[in-house]
């Protein structure tokens, strides 16, 4: 199918620039937490830090280079634009990959992985470890289009993703995705589109059957148990986004503080740690991936993946082979017992001693090694 691709660059006008240093100095901040923690959500002393660093040392000008020394393109798909940065390797023979972020990340997670798994004979690696990427943003997010009417769901998003694929000429390749892309390539991999080879995911969502509930591990126990802590004390943020994204959006398209803390919470949340996100990676780094979300006003669109999809999780048996990699500090841990249950063939099984949610973006030489031990059986 012809998808029309068109190239694209990132350019965001000055004087949006200057907007958003005008709210940063105009911002109305909220008294001290009572508690002397994370349990009540962002600190003051915290946030006040941040935003102290944003406006007076961030250049989004360094990010938009980043940005713009990859190929980025716009296609029209069932109607809407979808951006993807499209990087192919100098190995003719590499394999091409489909790769997608999830909330709160964007493509911003991927850019230090993309030249190891591109040219992996310049990182360490060989000439049969390459790949071609291809690196969307999600429907609603970045700088694709925001859906003007419903219906843009995970399993839309999925179908979308194939005819991308094969509009690019690709007529074998596999998926990767963490968040909302682990559901996007799960997706796929139900739908099995013609040329998936096979999926890999460093987020599983998989359940144990009644009979495994009554045989538990004490590892197993434990993975239920956080899931039920993280239930109570942590899924507020997809009860909003899931319920009434539209109100939620006024806030966030509107204060740019609002709109930052929003997504840095979570960047402290569910990272592998001492304390800070920036044990993880620098805060230039946070800021760039928050700046995505705040120039491209998107944070109603980006929500409302969870209106159409948070209670409609992929679901089924997939023929698709599935590569995992289990990271120790993701929200919730892989079991592999359980991902059979959904997963017919599993074709690596990575158990990583760090790292987090945001895989790529926090271990990217461990992510680009298990996505090379991931697909070795196929090449």
């Amino acid at each position: 199918m012809s998808i029309d691709p068109r190239p694209f660059t990132v350019d965001i006008p000055q004087s949006a620039l200057d907007d958003l240093a005008k709210r940063l100095d105009l911002v109305r901040w909220p008294e001290k937490e009572t508690v002397s923690d994370w349990s009540q959500g962002v600190p003051l002393a915290e946030a006040q830090r941040v935003v102290e660093y944003w406006r007076g040392s961030y250049d989004w000008r360094r990010c938009e280079a980043k940005l713009n020394a990859r190929d980025n393109i716009l296609a029209e798909i069932d109607g809407l634009d979808i951006h993807f940065m499209h990087v192919r390797s100098p190995h003719a023979d590499a394999l091409p990959m489909i790769m997608t972020h999830g909330w709160p990340g964007s493509v911003i997670e991927f850019l230090e992985v993309i030249d190891p798994l591109v040219n992996p004979t310049a990182h360490g690696g060989s000439a049969d470890q390459a790949f071609h990427l291809v690196i969307p943003s999600l429907p609603g997010y970045g700088f694709s289009g925001k859906p003007a009417a419903t219906g843009w769901s995970v399993d839309h998003t999925a179908q979308a993703w194939g005819k991308l694929m094969r509009g690019l000429g690709y007529d074998r390749y596999v998926a990767q995705g963490g968040d909302w892309g682990s559901a996007v390539s799960s997706a796929m991999a139900l739908q099995a589109p013609e040329g998936l080879a096979a999926i890999h995911l460093n987020m599983l969502v998989a359940s144990p059957t009644p009979e495994q509930l009554e045989k538990m591990s004490p590892e197993e126990h434990q993975v239920l148990e956080k899931a039920k802590l993280w239930s109570r004390y942590e899924r507020g943020y997809s009860e909003e986004q899931s319920t009434k994204p539209q109100t939620l959006g006024y806030s966030l398209v509107d204060s740019p503080v609002g709109q930052a803390m929003w997504i840095y919470e979570k960047f402290h949340g569910w990272t592998d740690h001492n304390g800070s996100p920036a044990d993880s990676f620098s805060l230039d780094h946070v800021l760039d991936n928050i700046m995505v979300y705040w120039l491209t006003g998107t944070g109603a669109s980006s929500a409302r993946l969870y209106w159409e999809s948070l209670s409609k999780w992929p679901r089924g048996q997939t023929k698709v082979p599935l590569a995992y990699s289990n990271f120790p500090k993701e929200i919730m841990r892989g079991i592999r017992s359980w991902a059979e249950n959904t997963y017919a063939e599993i074709i690596h099984w990575g158990e990583l001693d760090k790292g987090g949610h945001f895989a790529a973006f926090e271990q990217p030489d461990l992510f680009v090694s298990e996505l090379r031990k991931a697909f070795a059986s196929l090449r």
